[in-house]
């Protein structure tokens, strides 16, 4: 019962943090802190506080690296809007006195980009060509994240976890560094298969564009997942030994929207095949998520689909990861 009220007071000390700016839609800056990276997160909409348990709690919730048995690896590939590319990384591993450690990181390549200026428009000198603007030079803008975590198991049940992180966004003419922090908690109920998280993530201070400071997409996720079916004894309605459902539902708390309720669904085949969904209320272009996943041994594949609505295109996800235990 100690432990539960722990969990309680550490929810409600983070609710105000998040709580101040929900009408201030649109208005925070470094906005690709928010894309999620791991393709099996993404197929269940974001619905993953308290069901990550591989080094995808470096992104998720750092108090979930306590999960890995030993050691754990995973790489993204993100084929997102306008033919921008993020590619990451996390590296998970948990010791024996000295709690779990990580090491992650994103970085959001943009591509080239034809710089145009006034000056350069008109017609060439025989007037039999014109050029719109370009001045024959190019840029590459890009976006990094890259950092620490540590989670600590206080007890059987409950643990806990932090993440610092270096940001930067360079737009060539003009760029910003910062540094944020990430929080969690994750709490085994020890009724059947019910766990209980939260994680606070990008927790920094504001980031100046030239003359005018904004703030950077801070979220809380508080989450709970269980199998509703599964092993005896670790289900809520029905036992399986081949087959396992596991939901998961997940509050989002964002700085600049509205509070978001999200669901999700994964079902097993012995552990090797798995099929997703998700689906997102009040999620503006974003609704429902598919996936699918496969493993093999020590070694995961995992894919996901995620429509933005009529206007933009579908963003893709694909995810490798490996686990030595």
């Amino acid at each position: 019962m100690n432990t539960m009220k722990k969990l309680l007071l550490m929810i409600f000390i983070c609710l105000p943090v998040s709580l101040s700016a929900f009408e201030k839609t649109g208005t925070t800056s470094l906005q690709f802190l928010s894309v999620r990276p791991s393709a099996r997160a993404a197929s269940l909409s974001g619905a993953y506080t308290a069901a990550v348990d591989n080094s995808d709690a470096c992104f998720w919730n750092p108090a979930a690296l306590t999960k890995i048995s030993d050691q754990d690896a995973s790489v993204s590939f993100i084929d997102y809007f306008l033919d921008v590319k993020m590619y990451s990384f996390s590296y998970g591993m948990t010791t024996t006195h000295y709690g779990s450690f990580g090491v992650f990181g994103l970085y959001s390549d943009i591509g080239e980009i034809e710089v145009t200026t006034v000056g350069a428009r008109g017609f060439s000198s025989d007037k039999s060509s014109y050029n719109p603007g370009l001045t024959g030079e190019v840029i590459r803008p890009f976006q990094m994240v890259g950092g620490l975590s540590y989670g600590l198991e206080l007890t059987k049940a409950f643990s806990f976890g932090l993440s610092a992180k270096y940001v930067e966004e360079n737009l060539v003419y003009y760029k910003v560094r910062t540094v944020a922090f990430d929080g969690g908690i994750h709490f085994k109920t020890g009724y059947r298969s019910i766990e209980i998280a939260a994680a606070i993530k990008n927790f920094g201070s504001d980031v100046k564009f030239i003359e005018n400071k904004y703030p950077i997409p801070q979220t809380l996720n508080i989450g709970v997942s269980a199998f509703v079916l599964g092993a005896a004894g670790n289900n809520l309605f029905m036992d399986s030994e081949d087959n396992s459902v596991l939901f998961e539902y997940d509050i989002t708390q964002l700085r600049d929207f509205d509070q978001q309720h999200v669901l999700g669904l994964e079902y097993s085949f012995k552990n090797m095949v798995q099929l997703r969904a998700g689906y997102k209320f009040n999620g503006d272009q974003e609704t429902y998520s598919l996936g699918c996943g496969v493993k093999y041994q020590n070694l995961r594949f995992d894919y996901s689909y995620n429509p933005f609505g009529d206007y933009l295109p579908a963003v893709h996800r694909v995810s490798v990861g490996f686990a030595i235990q």
